[in-house]
């Protein structure tokens, strides 16, 4: 984006009466890279073509396995690459995915068994033994596929037997092995507006809530994501260091980067975050674009010499969001580094909505601008704008058009989902000022003020 206010002004987002994302923005793309993963000690790369045929077969796996349209599918894998196979998957048989990060409990585990009505739970060998203390503990009885290898071979008994095979475990059906045995199935296109994928919110204030997402809110709209604030074009490498359980994985690892025929980078690594190896994947492959949370870069920072400059490989482009990026980070950044952190905001239940852009003046410490194709403002308890520089609360205007990237409901929680309504707005529960520029600065969670 070279124009901001003529984009603003022009640019609008309407979603087509039926949609797919393998068939409609994936598939397209070819020959084209789709992913990067490293492990640091194996590389991998995929194309696009090559995910298709990987995640045509996994959906015909699926089917075959009884899940179809509208079932919903809890999917806890770490960032291998059969996790972007898998999702890929269960969006061409249009079954509802409900991503959920390895860090999960036996009780959360059970938690989103009873609430979610799960046909299915996708997971690795090394999850494999809370996934089945939630079963046992509940009346729900899911499918359960297994991915990895569960088990190294067992040596024969007997002289001519055959031993054991992969991927066994007693009640898990092997994801790999019926997947390569598969037939193709490339998918078919759904309604807009019918259910896509859930996101449980992390249950800070409550319960968590399952925020239902269309074909349209996510899948579709997460092109603004990926065109503004991130700024991708066929030629980049994004990283982006979320967990694939969280909804951040949607924004940049997964519909972002693929709506413009970007490649997806992942690093696999179990542990804590390192700033240092984190800093050294940046200078030895050919990452152009990188996203990760406030907290990362501040740890980041400290990595580089203060005494001279330090300079990327490939890198042409950062972003932040999360929580907010400190004024001294940005600037700390800036001076050793050469390049700015350009910060955005959004929620699990919308995409990218405020950000700074490469075309603007950056203000460090901001949360940026309104994004193209929303109308955000500062409201009071009556749902005003209130003046300019007072704090208030985020909100969506949401008549009389609702905006794509916007989430359907909190789904089998109706009081929630209207609690998000003031009159002409959805409220996104945080709160900031706007000050004459129209730059917006957070100032805390609506529960915190």
């Amino acid at each position: 984006m070279k124009d901001y206010p003529s984009e603003y002004k022009n640019f609008s987002l309407s979603a087509p009466k039926k949609f797919s994302f393998p068939l409609d923005v994936f598939d397209p793309w070819k020959d084209r890279p789709a992913l990067y993963w490293t492990d640091g000690v194996n590389d991998r790369t995929l194309s696009f073509a090559e995910l298709k045929l990987l995640s045509s077969k996994g959906a015909g796996a699926l089917k075959n396995r009884g899940i179809g349209t509208g079932d919903k599918v809890l999917v806890m894998l770490p960032g291998i690459p059969e996790w972007w196979e898998i999702m890929l998957a269960l969006m061409r048989i249009n079954a509802i995915p409900i991503p959920a990060t390895t860090l999960l409990t036996s009780k959360d585990i059970e938690y989103r068994l009873a609430a979610a009505d799960i046909k299915a739970i996708i997971a690795a060998e090394e999850d494999a033994q809370k996934v089945e203390t939630a079963v046992n503990n509940t009346s729900v009885n899911p499918i359960l596929i297994l991915v990895g290898e569960s088990n190294p071979p067992i040596p024969p008994l007997v002289k001519g037997g055959k031993g054991g095979l992969y991927g066994e475990r007693q009640g898990w059906h092997n994801y790999t092995e019926e997947r390569n045995s598969s037939d193709t199935f490339e998918g078919e296109r759904a309604f807009s507006s019918e259910p896509a994928l859930i996101y449980f919110t992390s249950g800070t204030t409550g319960p968590p809530k399952m925020v239902l997402h269309t074909q349209a809110s996510y899948p579709f709209a997460h092109i603004i994501t990926g065109k503004y604030w991130l700024d991708l074009k066929p030629v980049d490498i994004h990283w982006n260091l979320s967990d694939p359980g969280w909804a951040k994985a949607a924004w940049s690892s997964l519909f972002g980067p693929w709506h413009m025929g970007a490649a997806i980078f992942s690093f696999y690594r179990k542990g804590k975050f390192d700033p240092s190896l984190t800093m050294e994947i940046l200078q030895k492959y050919p990452i152009t674009t990188f996203c990760g949370p406030p907290t990362a870069y501040r740890m980041m920072v400290k990595e580089i010499p203060a005494s001279q400059d330090f300079l990327f490989k490939s890198m042409r482009h950062f972003v932040a969001a999360g929580e907010p990026l400190n004024k001294e980070i940005i600037e700390i950044w800036k001076e050793r580094t050469g390049m700015y952190i350009y910060d955005g905001y959004g929620q699990t239940e919308t995409v990218n909505i405020l950000a700074n852009f490469r075309c603007l003046p950056l203000k460090p410490g901001s949360m940026g601008v309104q994004v193209p194709g929303f109308s955000v403002d500062i409201i009071d308890d009556s749902g005003n704008t209130v003046p300019l520089n007072t704090e208030g609360d985020i909100a969506i205007k949401i008549k009389p058009e609702r905006p794509v990237g916007l989430f359907k409901e909190y789904l089998g929680n109706p009081e929630a989902t209207a609690k998000t309504v003031r009159g002409q707005w959805y409220i996104t529960g945080d709160r900031a000022y706007k000050d004459e520029d129209g730059y917006f600065w957070f100032v805390g969670r609506a529960d915190d003020v």
